[in-house]
């Protein structure tokens, strides 16, 4: 074993939370020393993470900056496995997501405060940390729910596809009664379509955690080490002193074995893997069920059940159509296809615009609904809606927005233009877990179950929504058809059948009807696609220790001394959103109250 380096405070993981969290305190006391220990490679200046209509590339089966989490094939899933992409790079997920500008409602930071206990984790408290973390250029004059002097920019990107012109266009037309916004993000008001801002500045560049909290500072006081993957956090009776880590033998193949470096930390360990990576790490330090523990020779230190458990993700459908040739869509991008990846990297280096600075999520609408609405979605998602949505006015239960690129299996598509209509879910009832299969070695992946569909509101609601999402897509001007592995195989004399080859048809077009048999199809087909949104949370989850939780209020893990967790597991519910926001409020949140325990101002 190597010779043991010393820090004020360790951070197992350089994630969104970890980045900014180290930051904030490294610039509010630059005597203090402080570790990151990464486990997937740098991303400076790398432009598979810079230009923001790259982002698919790190889904690639020989993507580094990803670790692909297999669950266990599911019974509701028809055995199929899920697989889940996890951000494993500096500055985590927001250095790979869709950089889709979605923020939670007010009502579910208030959820984790009055419900789970939690004093301080109002929407109150939350909406100021992110607000102070953005910069919204999209338009002035929102101060009291935009912030404006952030480092993480905010705009519409460099372009305003024509598909998602069609789908505003369409929607609003289709669907009169819920009209339009130019603010789908203020945290009190939905119900309404409007263009999507994105994670990415006016010059087009994307607006990550690694390059506006870490690359762009020359601190001596910071040590990130990447390639390397944290074992476990290492004690003195129950308090916690620092951490073992080994080399990621992904990033390091010539490795030779798995030799243990050891860091010591003088004030506190942070653990800040993500939903995947934090549970694993407190459970191989014997923090966790007992049962688990033993099973995998993991002597345990604290007795907490709840850890790895309450595993949630919102579920997502791409479903997918081919677009017109004159459609605005990045598929050549994707597909790394000349001369038009040039041609468009070109137009970015030089005016930060065009589709290499596009996410291709250009606009969408965050769904309530009417009470004929919950009548065609089915009954158990009628009760869910009583019991959880109807007295909350600012909170979605679902979203669905129009995708400008084809987003699915690629040996199934032609080259083409595709446009998908995303829906996913913003409340899933769906629970699940992740848990070690090794008390030893971090290299093996953990044992994971998604919880897809086991709740019946669920399916009810996902059912809907790919019928509610083909009527706008089929009425959209771009559309020439359903890209046909990708939608439900109904019987070919059904009147919902899909084709390869259509155009449009006209805004007052009566909807399709589907029969028992087509329900079955659509049934079918949802059981095969649902999918992730990379939207993971939950495993140490902040509420009582009593009813589950992980951590405490104030991120201390229960029954351990010096011990925090800091990202995006300890959410106890979910949010309406893409979750990188929540992230970077519970990061900031987690840096204050770090600041405050080590007397730390100004942070």
């Amino acid at each position: 074993m190597s010779s043991e380096a010393q820090y004020d405070i360790i951070f197992a993981g350089g994630g969104t939370a970890a980045c900014l969290i180290a930051s904030r305190l490294a610039d509010a006391d630059p005597s203090l020393n402080i570790l990151i220990v990464e486990a997937g490679p740098h991303t400076q200046d790398d432009l598979a993470h810079i230009q923001p209509a790259r982002y698919l590339s790190h889904l690639s089966p020989a993507s580094t900056t990803v670790n692909f989490m297999f669950a266990s094939p599911e019974q509701e899933l028809g055995g199929r496995q899920s697989i889940v992409p996890v951000g494993a790079c500096v500055g985590g997920g927001s250095s790979i997501n869709f950089m889709m500008y979605t923020r939670a409602a007010a009502s579910d930071y208030d959820e984790w405060e009055n419900t789970f206990k939690n004093p301080g984790w109002g929407s109150k408290d939350i909406i100021p940390l992110l607000q102070k973390t953005e910069n919204y250029q999209v338009a002035p004059g929102k101060d009291s729910v935009h912030g404006y002097s952030g480092p993480l920019k905010v705009s519409y990107g460099g372009i305003f596809t024509n598909i998602g012109k069609d789908f505003l266009s369409v929607a609003e037309r289709y669907d009169p009664k819920r009209g339009n916004t130019d603010d789908v993000n203020d945290f009190y008001n939905v119900n309404r379509y409007g263009r999507w801002p994105k994670w990415i500045s006016e010059d087009g560049r994307r607006s990550d955690v690694a390059h506006h909290f870490i690359y762009d500072k020359k601190r001596d006081n910071v040590t990130l080490i990447v390639g390397h993957i944290v074992k476990r956090v290492i004690f003195d009776g129950k308090r916690a002193v620092g951490i073992e880590y080994v080399q990621n033998p992904r990033l390091h193949p010539q490795a030779a074995s798995l030799e243990v470096i050891t860091a010591r930390a003088k004030r506190l360990v942070v653990v800040s893997a993500g939903a995947f990576g934090s549970p694993v790490i407190l459970e191989r330090s014997g923090i966790g069920s007992k049962d688990v523990l033993e099973k995998y020779g993991v002597e345990p230190l604290v007795d907490l059940p709840g850890v790895g458990e309450n595993y949630q993700d919102h579920q997502v459908i791409f479903g997918q159509y081919l677009a017109s040739e004159d459609s605005d869509t990045i598929d050549a991008i994707v597909r790394n296809e000349q001369p038009s990846l040039d041609t468009f990297s070109d137009e970015w280096k030089q005016t930060g615009k065009g589709l290499m600075a596009s996410n291709a999520l250009d606009a969408g609408i965050k769904l309530r609904f009417t009470p004929e609405e919950l009548d065609a979605i089915g009954p158990e998602f009628k009760k869910k809606w009583e019991a959880y949505y109807a007295s909350r006015d600012d909170c979605p239960a679902l979203l669905i927005g129009s995708v400008s690129m084809f987003v699915g299996d690629f040996a199934s598509a032609p080259s083409r233009k595709y446009f998908c209509i995303a829906y996913f879910l913003k409340h899933p009832s769906a629970r699940g877990f992740v848990h070690i299969r090794s008390g030893t070695d971090p290299t093996v992946p953990a044992e994971f179950e998604t919880g897809f569909l086991k709740p019946k509101d669920d399916l009810e609601l996902l059912i809907y929504a790919y019928k509610r999402s083909r009527e706008i897509a089929r009425r959209m001007p771009c559309y020439r058809g359903e890209h046909l592995p990708g939608h439900p195989q109904f019987d070919e004399t059904s009147s919902a059948r899909c084709s390869g080859d259509s155009q449009p048809v006209p805004i007052d077009a009566p909807d399709i009807d589907y029969t028992e048999e087509d329900e079955k199809a659509i049934d079918a087909y949802t059981r095969k696609f649902v999918a992730t949104t990379w939207h993971s949370l939950g495993t140490c989850a902040m509420k009582p220790r009593e009813e589950g939780g992980v951590v405490d209020s104030k991120l201390n893990v229960y029954g351990v001394e010096n011990l925090k967790v800091a990202d995006l597991s300890i959410p106890p519910s979910n949010v309406a959103a893409n979750t990188y926001s929540t992230t970077l409020g519970i990061a900031e949140k987690a840096a204050l109250i770090i600041a405050d325990e080590l007397g730390i101002t100004g942070v």
